[in-house]
This record gives structure tokens, C-alpha cells and sequence, in this order.
């Protein structure tokens, strides 16, 4: 099965991440901070291309990692906000 652009982008923005963010941790905070209840195998199957993130789930991981939401769905080659 092809990867998802933002799947592939979400893995790589939480691995490069500082602190380095865990499945388990990026999946917390989706909860903590936006309310977001994602298990880290709903997680592993949106980074493989196995499950697409909706909207709201877009935006949440383009705040807690500090990207565009623009750069997770490839429309600029910029993924980090100053």
C-alpha cells in the first residue's frame, strides 16, 4: 500500500521532533492538549499510509510538532513555522 503524504510527513516531523517524540508520547499529547483520543495503533496505521487523518487531526499535529499544516498535505516544501 502506498504511504499517505501526511503520514509520511507526521513520522518524520515527530522523529526529528526535539525533544524526540514517541508514538506514545505524540498520541498524549494529541489527548492532553486538544482533546484528540488516538491509540499509538491508530497512529502507527495513519504514519503507514494504513488510515488518513482527518482535518482536525492535521491541525493538531501541526501544532504540537511545530509545522504548516500546508507542509503535512505537500503544498509547500517549508515544513517549519518560525
Amino acid at each position: 500500500m502506498q504511504r499517505s503524504l501526511s503520514g509520511q510527513r507526521i513520522y518524520m516531523a515527530r522523529v526529528t521532533h526535539l525533544p524526540r517524540l514517541t508514538q506514545a508520547d505524540l498520541a498524549a499529547q494529541l489527548y492532553v492538549k486538544h482533546q484528540i483520543n488516538m491509540s499509538v495503533n491508530m497512529l502507527s496505521r495513519i504514519e503507514n499510509g494504513e488510515r488518513y487523518a482527518t482535518d482536525k487531526e492535521l491541525d493538531a499535529f501541526a501544532r504540537l510538532l511545530r509545522i504548516f499544516t500546508a507542509w503535512l498535505i505537500g503544498e509547500t516544501k517549508d515544513p517549519k513555522r518560525k
